[in-house]
């Protein structure tokens, strides 16, 4: 389905499962979008919304950026605070969580950052970098 995020034209409690992945960190209003999706999802409802981690911390655009697909943030593993603050459960997946044959890792050199096409992200060392995939639970109504 393609919708906005931030005003879902669904009932309340109307969906088991909702996937929307890597498309958070395109929506400034990211927290309104967050608290739609718990609410069109039922008790016990799920849902997975990964984000690309690409730094440190979280870094908020002044503006979506169009050299980097049109991003409003930078995402960190502070990120998923955000969504602890609106599901009742988070739970994070990463890279470490799996055996070496399956882990999620990016590989992607990011100690070029910041340059022209990516202005305001922070450098990073090394080219393996973890992947992170949040499971987000509503328990209840």
């Amino acid at each position: 389905m393609n919708v906005d995020m931030r005003s879902i034209q669904f009932p309340n409690n109307s969906f088991d499962f909702i996937f929307a992945s890597h498309v958070l960190e395109h929506i400034k209003e990211d927290t309104v979008a967050l608290a739609e999706c718990y609410r069109i999802l039922k008790p016990g409802g799920m849902a997975v919304l990964p984000v690309p981690i690409v730094c440190s911390n979280t870094i908020e655009y002044p503006f979506a950026v169009p050299e980097e697909a049109g991003h409003v943030r930078a995402p960190g593993m502070d990120y998923f605070d955000r969504y602890r603050s609106v599901f009742d459960s988070v739970r994070i997946f990463t890279s470490d969580d799996f055996d070496e044959r399956y882990q999620l890792y990016i590989f992607e050199d990011r100690t070029q950052v910041p340059n022209e096409h990516c202005p305001y992200r922070t450098k990073m060392e090394g080219d393996r970098h973890i992947d992170a995939v949040p499971v987000c639970q509503k328990l209840s109504n």
